[in-house]
């Protein structure tokens, strides 16, 4: 490769008041940015210049495109932001998809408001591939590992569902695969000792409800949280229903808590199909639905990727790890 490919340079203007937004503090962005396509960026007089290979070049400019433009919309790019920026953009396919306006509009979809008032919104494509799916499925299936948004996200569409009056009841639940012999020791009645399995569920309420407005619904009957085996013998109509943990389910429970759902209901089933804790003998309900169930009309089934993980970078990080790991073990 000659010298002046590897010399690159390209300029970008920008308004210097959205650069803290875009790079961070103690432009700390900006070393992320150089160390994963191998260029130099300088700041000068709202202009950003870019030095390098042609085609790592290219992809900053487009990148910073992408930054600029939600900069633009209020927002402070964060290190996950970026990062999933930068390898979204490297993985685009050979048709070349609009990478960036699928980012930018990703702003676009904001689904409902903490208590504090921080908007909630798919953060990946992927993220928003699920909402779209809950929308216009009767059931939708969210496959993939933890901290992707699968049950948080799916809480938060039924929330807004169950404030706007579409449906009259909210119903979410997990399996309890401890709520037998071996919890039998601790003190309190069941509900206390089932607590713990279905904590994940109240945080999220809490944070998208409040503890308030929770626990006068919890008390009307109108929000129910209970195990899955509380299912049994329902029909229920009306309500969006959340299903946690399903790889957790045996196939006898998947096939109970499907055939509960009744007219003008939502179901969400969430689960993650590589962390089972079921005895080795016995075969995951969610398993067994992804085959039986995947050329229904109206059931759609969404696979999350470690792409998708929003929680802290380092836990991208370890989620892929680990898939390498399975990977290799299977060769």
């Amino acid at each position: 490769m000659d010298n002046n490919n590897k010399n690159y340079i390209s300029e970008i203007s920008i308004n210097n008041e959205i650069l803290p937004k875009i790079f961070g503090s103690f432009d700390v962005n900006i070393k992320i940015i150089e160390k994963k396509f191998n260029v130099s960026i300088v700041i000068r007089n709202e202009k950003i210049k870019i030095i390098g290979n042609k085609n790592d070049v290219e992809n900053v400019n487009e990148l910073i495109d992408i930054l600029i433009s939600k900069a633009n919309k209020g927002n402070e790019i964060s290190e996950q932001d970026l990062n999933y920026c930068m390898d979204t953009l490297l993985n685009k396919n050979e048709n070349n998809i609009e990478i960036k306006n699928n980012i930018v509009d990703l702003d676009d979809n904001v689904l409902s408001r903490t208590i504090q008032g921080k908007p909630i919104k798919p953060k990946t494509i992927g993220q928003k591939n699920y909402v779209d799916s809950i929308k216009n499925n009767m059931i939708t299936f969210g496959i993939g590992p933890a901290g992707t948004g699968k049950t948080y996200l799916g809480m938060c569409m039924a929330i807004e569902a169950f404030k706007k009056g579409d449906v009259t009841k909210l119903i979410l639940t997990r399996p309890a695969i401890e709520a037998g012999e071996k919890l039998g020791f601790l003190p309190g009645d069941l509900q206390s000792k089932i607590d713990p399995y279905l904590r994940p569920l109240y945080d999220a309420l809490y944070q998208i409800m409040g503890a308030e407005s929770f626990q006068a619904n919890l008390e009307k009957g109108l929000i129910e949280v209970a195990p899955l085996a509380y299912m049994r013998g329902r029909t229920l109509d009306n309500a969006f229903i959340i299903l946690d943990e399903a790889q957790n389910t045996t196939i006898p429970q998947m096939k109970m808590f499907l055939t509960r759902i009744g007219f003008n209901s939502k179901v969400i089933i969430t689960g993650d199909d590589t962390q089972k804790d079921l005895p080795r003998d016995v075969k995951s309900g969610l398993d067994s639905a992804i085959k039986v169930l995947k050329n229904i009309d109206g059931i759609s089934f969404i696979r999350l990727s470690s792409k998708d993980v929003v929680r802290h970078p380092l836990v991208q990080k370890i989620v892929v790890a680990y898939e390498n790991y399975e990977k290799r073990k299977k060769k």
